[in-house]
């Protein structure tokens, strides 16, 4: 089973970052679920979701408190402790921020891979707005491969509509911009 943690804050779309990734896995004909837990419900309060993958039914109902993956949606959230908490050994963090994924090597010590990209700019320039989750999937999805980005962009054009094109645009530009750090290639 692949566990995922999402990091972000309250309108930046974590919560359906986590449901979309979970429709195209089930759309791909594997299970996944996805959930969130937040405090009060306001823009910019802290959020987290949950996603869930696995070739097997999942009848685990718990918050994901050992991740293999850390996503990170809010650049301000990179510097915050506990975001690295419990992450498995040789997991993967995968960050919105402009620096580059070796410059956290010392932060994200249990990461095998850590991966950046500036979801920010991608989303400001193809959305028009600070809204980095489908940017932050172009990431995901480059990086770990859990889905296929044809699966991902069937479901942008069925729940965005109108705005379809340019979360593909920003799931696209975030794929090819993203950059990996890997702890075994660099050794």
């Amino acid at each position: 089973m692949l566990e995922i943690r999402w990091h972000g804050r309250g309108g930046q779309g974590a919560v359906t970052a986590a449901e979309i990734l979970a429709t195209a896995v089930i759309n791909e004909g594997r299970y996944a679920q996805a959930f969130a837990s937040f405090g009060p419900e306001r823009r910019g309060a802290p959020v987290l979701a949950f996603t869930r993958i696995s070739e097997k039914e999942i009848l685990l109902r718990s918050q994901i408190y050992e991740p293999d993956v850390v996503v990170i949606l809010d650049q301000n959230l990179v510097t915050m402790e506990g975001l690295e908490q419990g992450l498995k050994a040789g997991g993967t963090a995968i960050l919105n921020t402009a620096f580059e994924p070796k410059d956290f090597a010392e932060r994200f010590t249990a990461a095998g891979r850590i991966a950046t990209v500036d979801a920010t700019n991608i989303a400001i320039k193809e959305l028009g707005t600070p809204i980095t989750n489908t940017a932050i999937l172009g990431a995901l999805v480059r990086v770990m491969g859990i889905v296929k980005m044809e699966t991902l962009e069937a479901i942008f054009k069925e729940r965005f509509k109108a705005y379809a094109e340019k979360n593909v645009n920003a799931v696209r530009s975030a794929y090819q911009m993203t950059k990996v750090f890997d702890r075994g290639e660099n050794k």
